[in-house]
């Protein structure tokens, strides 16, 4: 019997719901970088500092120079970086202070119908376009095929014995081809804690996969147990796309992140048939959780913060060679250096969420609703936090973050989110999969 929780929208600060702070490590505040303020929208800016984040799954334990940190005061700074948008979108303005959100009057009511009883670390769900099936990606290795609300008794794929399942590391995320969907591509952490990502093939029902057809497509060496990335999806060019991060521990310490040449903190493009790879985007952290808005390109980047701030980045995806900041930047904020840092030239986000806002602690991303069932929120992009639990969306115009909602104020340990055939949205905790329907 599926499990049905109400949930509403709210509509201002004042209505959201805090919960006790988590054990993160606090930082000082930081002075945003800052733009001028629109006329025609009201100003609902996201700020204050006070924690350390890591993404979603977070790591079984800290790493030791990840304790103990601050964050020293820095400079606002002036110049006018750059934000990539498509050819037909209308470019934010000059970033002075961060940009201005809108909030709507209290929306309708969702509910959250929780499906696929029995997933074991539930990590991703994904499917063709059109279909009546899913597929349900569990942290430790396998794949389960969803039909309506319910796992079928034979798992798709298993490749546990392939897959390192701690913390960060484990079966990350699942992309099926939009063209040919009985190929099933997987991104996945190996015996030695490496990035692979690999092509199955399907059989003609779509309800297995040959373990033995695994071809890999992409591979690259981890320094690190956290900061795995985690991400795949083909874009509306047919390129599958990778997100990685900078290679773990704390403030960038194996220094890929302005580094153009390394797949690590980047997103990578891959030819799933020439099996080559190139890096499409570079200066993000952690990038568990990213999303292409199919039908305009654009592609929502969800990139897990670490003193004082989580951030949401947009930008068109022909856009090639964009640099989005970590870790001179956090969010609107310098981070390296601490002072007077130098953003010209970096794709700044459209959002960004404070540590001390609902206990936030590590975002995840998220989806661009495109379904049938809830035809008024097309075009929100819907996203949450492992720590905070909270279910929000936005709508971007062109130029800003509008329309910023708050649906629900602790749905538990959110770790990702994923559609079904009919473009219809999951979210998914550490122990639960939940359809999002109209309430």
């Amino acid at each position: 019997m599926a499990i049905v929780v109400m949930a509403t929208a709210c509509s201002s600060p004042q209505e959201e719901v805090f919960l006790p702070e988590p054990s993160v490590t606090t930082a000082e505040a930081q002075p945003p970088l800052t733009v001028p303020a629109s006329s025609a929208t009201t100003e609902a800016t996201i700020t204050a500092p006070s924690g350390e984040g890591d993404p979603s799954p977070p790591p079984d334990e800290t790493s030791p120079s990840e304790s103990g940190q601050t964050t020293a005061t820095s400079t606002a700074v002036t110049t006018t970086p750059t934000t990539s948008l498509p050819s037909d979108a209308s470019p934010p303005p000059e970033l002075e202070e961060a940009p201005p959100t809108t909030r709507a009057a209290p929306p309708d009511s969702l509910r959250f119908v929780e499906v696929a009883h029995g997933a074991q670390n539930p990590i991703f769900l994904a499917a063709s376009p059109g279909t009546d099936h899913s597929y349900l990606a569990e942290q430790g290795g396998r794949i389960l095929y969803v039909l309506g609300d319910a796992i079928a008794d034979q798992a798709v794929l298993d490749i546990s014995e392939k897959v390192t399942y701690r913390g960060e590391q484990g079966l990350l995320g699942i992309a099926v081809h939009p063209v040919q969907p009985l190929r099933l591509f997987v991104h996945y952490s190996n015996l030695g804690g490496h990035t692979v990502v690999s092509e199955f093939s399907l059989s003609d029902d779509g309800r297995t996969a040959d373990p033995d057809s695994e071809r890999i497509i992409f591979f690259t060496q981890q320094p690190a147990t956290n900061h795995n990335g985690g991400m795949i999806q083909f874009g509306p060019d047919g390129y599958l796309y990778l997100g990685l991060g900078d290679g773990g521990r704390a403030g960038d310490y194996y220094r890929h992140g302005q580094r153009p040449d390394t797949p690590l903190a980047a997103l990578v493009r891959i030819h799933p048939d020439q099996v080559t790879s190139e890096v499409w985007w570079y200066g993000l952290r952690n990038p568990w959780r990213f999303w292409i808005d199919q039908p305009t390109g654009l592609t929502y980047i969800a990139d897990v913060g670490q003193d004082a701030f989580e951030e949401i980045s947009l930008a068109g995806l022909s856009e090639r060679g964009l640099n989005f900041g970590w870790p001179i930047t956090e969010g609107f904020h310098c981070f390296e250096p601490r002072q007077g840092c130098d953003p010209t030239g970096l794709t700044l986000p459209v959002l960004e969420i404070a540590h001390d806002d609902g206990r936030t602690c590590s975002v995840t991303g998220g989806v661009v609703y495109r379904g049938p069932a809830m035809p008024d929120l097309h075009g929100h992009y819907f996203y949450s936090d492992y720590c905070g639990g909270y279910l929000r969306s936005f709508r971007w115009d062109g130029s800003l973050a509008m329309d910023l909602r708050e649906w629900a104020p602790d749905l538990g340990n959110v770790v990702s989110f994923g559609t079904d055939g009919r473009g219809e949205m999951y979210i998914l905790t550490s122990d639960s999969v939940y359809r999002i329907e109209p309430g």
